[in-house]
């Protein structure tokens, strides 16, 4: 019988299916990429390409703990790859692999994927001139472990969980999840902008709200030779050589000056105002691309309402994906599961994005996460239903007789220590066994009938 092979799919063609998506991602350069970042930390059973695999999976995957969703993802790798070595089969085996890999390593990995999705994107960066960045951060909450709570403690004299910071550019465009930066729960959203500057492609315009206006932050953006939107609130030490009828021009030139940096003779940044008039609220915006013809204030107003797309997304990696708490219970785990997943949101917003047609204006559709994850889970659902083995295939009834409680026996209190606003278990205290008299006898007598 002559061997079947697969064809090779034509040059500039959609993939058609979950793991051809994934493939036109993941593809073998980047692959290579991957493997150099990881290839000095591999496991024994689990190489860089399967651990990977998992660890997206892991975030797609439905599942209320971290053991079916281990399960699901390693059954589709093991369907997807039949003629591979199988990695290893237990989810503290998996743990233990990728405590192995360093955080700088990961990142590597975001590095590759996101140059892979710059050539895929490419002729959709572009909107107007500039390619619309949104910045903003969030919280990420983990478990009250005494590590987590030791370390990642943002007030002591609170009861709070423990946090982890996380910053995120999104093209407001797409909606596409760009870069992030991870950070403790005292870390500087500033300061993670800054950092995340060099993962910018060119003509980038940084949109974000109040919370990023800063001397030091808006001389680190000009030195670098990047635009920004941001707006502006009532502290913000603007200065005008004359007087400007707002109201009525809508827009002017000021200079933004706080007065320790007039204190130290440092010089001024430069700002174009744009006032925005809405319906509720009236909007006051700032930018340093000073000529009104290259940033005309519908398009500001434009990028601005996009900005709002930056809070989606992390509405759908907190209750879409499930990631309002962190599982695992480490400093060092939480950090990669928090990579991992990032990369899965970013994976995932992105087969979204390659779905929808490139014709049209720009912006005015994009794709719907929820059911981009409900059509993810159903090809890993029909994958692994397509190649169940005799042990999946057993009786219903047999596989109840194996689903048992554990018979060990408990030599410890399951509560190990106290946790925060939480009432200490009392136990009650042994009943008063009081002594009868006689009037309580004859009663008693009276009552049951005895002579």
């Amino acid at each position: 019988m002559a061997r079947r092979t697969r064809r090779p799919p034509k040059p500039g063609a959609d993939p058609q299916s979950f793991l051809a998506c994934l493939r036109h991602f993941l593809t073998p350069q980047v692959w290579k990429e991957v493997g150099r970042a990881l290839a000095p930390h591999e496991a024994t059973r689990w190489r860089s390409q399967p651990l990977v695999f998992v660890l997206l999976l892991m975030t797609w995957c439905a599942g209320e703990s971290a053991a079916e969703r281990f399960e699901t993802a390693r059954a589709f790798y093991v369907a997807s790859y039949q003629r591979r070595r199988r990695p290893g089969k237990t989810l503290e085996g998996w743990h233990k692999a990728l405590a192995r890999v360093p955080g700088p390593a990961l990142r590597r990995v975001a590095a590759a994927v996101r140059r892979r999705l710059a050539a895929v994107f490419a002729g959709r960066l572009l909107v107007d001139g500039f390619v619309p960045m949104g910045c903003d951060g969030s919280h990420l909450n983990g478990p009250r472990t005494p590590e987590l709570e030791r370390r990642l403690r943002a007030d002591r004299r609170r009861h709070r969980p423990p946090l982890l910071t996380v910053t995120a550019f999104v093209h407001l465009a797409t909606g596409l999840l760009w870069s992030w930066r991870l950070g403790g729960p005292r870390a500087s959203e500033q300061d993670h902008l800054v950092r995340l500057l060099g993962t910018l492609p060119p003509q980038v315009l940084v949109v974000a709200d109040a919370g990023f206006v800063g001397y030091p932050l808006l001389q680190k953006l000009a030195a670098a030779g990047r635009w920004f939107l941001i707006r502006l609130s009532n502290n913000a030490p603007l200065y005008t050589p004359g007087r400007i009828a707002w109201r009525r021009c809508h827009e002017g030139l000021a200079y933004y000056w706080p007065v320790e940096a007039q204190k130290r003779e440092q010089p001024p940044v430069p700002v174009r105002v744009l006032y925005l008039r809405g319906k509720k609220v009236d909007v006051w915006l700032m930018t340093n691309v000073l000529e009104a013809e290259r940033l005309p204030r519908p398009v500001a107003r434009k990028f601005y309402r996009w900005r709002w797309r930056n809070e989606g997304l992390f509405r759908t990696y907190k209750r879409t994906l499930g990631k309002v708490k962190l599982m695992s219970r480490t400093v060092a785990q939480v950090h990669r599961e928090a990579e991992g997943s990032l990369l899965a949101t970013q994976l995932l917003l992105a087969q979204g994005a390659l779905a929808l047609p490139q014709g049209g204006a720009a912006g005015s559709v994009l794709p719907s996460p929820r059911r981009v994850l409900v059509e993810v889970r159903a090809e890993v659902r029909d994958t692994i239903g397509m190649y169940l083995g005799p042990r999946q295939r057993r009786g219903y009834l047999e596989r109840l007789r194996q689903a048992r409680r554990d018979r060990r026996r408990r030599r410890r209190n399951q509560v190990r220590r106290r946790w925060p606003s939480r009432a200490p278990h009392k136990p009650p205290k042994p009943p008063r066994v009081l002594t009868m008299g006689t009037d309580l006898k004859e009663l008693l007598a009276k009552t049951l009938g005895v002579a």
